[in-house]
């Protein structure tokens, strides 16, 4: 499939373009209200500019401050909803991040304080719920130890075991809205309106490590790859060792 573009906007469409020349393929309608994020279906896109099936044709989710989750059929040639009748409505509220997991499971944060996630296999209904509170404005997964980070207005990000549901640790560093996570390996990159990147560990050893400074320094990573800086305001160099993909993800991040 031809390298596409896919955005979304305030006016509540969704816009398919063409990468390389910059035609307008497609206009999708369907939400009343405007476009919060959007997502690939990871089974029918291999992440590396190719389609995973023979018909050149991708599954988008698309989130909106209607609350409502839809699902999107792509191809160059057409595009068109699938159950336009039955879009998922799992959040009481604003949908303001999607994210599938390793498993293909549906990650969901919600301005109604809540983290949900939609299992596959039972066509994307809520198996488990994080009520991290107040807008909650993103959601990762750290595949490795089996934790959920969620982050928000609050402020705080917080650490949830994935299996039991538990809180494990709230990291207190921020002093403005959370915007955004990303995962890099075992560590959590945050960032806020207040202007900064803060970068927190998962691994077992930081996590401990995090617990025992509350209180003191907010448990934030005091020494990523040799560095001494606690937050990290623009020079990548001081994460060290990021791949071609990571960086990217970064970028994105920030400019959010």
């Amino acid at each position: 499939m031809t390298d596409v573009i896919v955005s979304g906007a305030a006016d509540a469409s969704i816009i398919v373009w063409n990468m390389d020349t910059a035609e307008r393929l497609h206009v999708l309608k369907g939400h009343t209200r405007g476009i919060l994020d959007l997502a690939v279906d990871p089974s029918t896109y291999d992440g590396n500019g190719a389609t995973a099936d023979r018909a050149q044709e991708i599954i988008l989710f698309s989130a909106g401050s209607d609350r409502e989750i839809r699902r999107w059929q792509i191809s160059l040639k057409k595009a068109e909803q699938l159950e336009p009748e039955n879009p998922l409505l799992v959040h009481e509220t604003s949908v303001y991040a999607l994210l599938f997991d390793g498993d293909g499971d549906l990650w969901t944060a919600s301005a109604d304080g809540t983290v949900k996630c939609l299992l596959r296999f039972q066509n994307f209904q809520p198996d488990s719920t994080f009520q991290h509170g107040d807008y909650v404005r993103a959601v990762v997964v750290e595949e490795i130890g089996g934790y959920v980070v969620t982050a928000g207005r609050s402020e705080d990000v917080k650490v949830w075991d994935r299996g039991s549901g538990d809180l494990i640790h709230v990291f207190d560093g921020h002093y403005e809205e959370v915007s955004g996570l990303i995962m890099m390996r075992q560590r959590c990159v945050s960032v806020g309106i207040d202007g900064t990147i803060r970068l927190w560990g998962l691994n077992p050893k930081d996590l401990e490590t995090a617990k025992a400074k509350v209180g003191k320094d907010h448990g934030m990573l005091e020494a990523v790859d040799g560095t001494s800086s606690n937050t990290w305001q623009g020079d990548k160099s001081k994460l060290g060792g990021l791949t071609e993909e990571e960086e990217r993800e970064l970028d994105e991040l920030m400019q959010e």
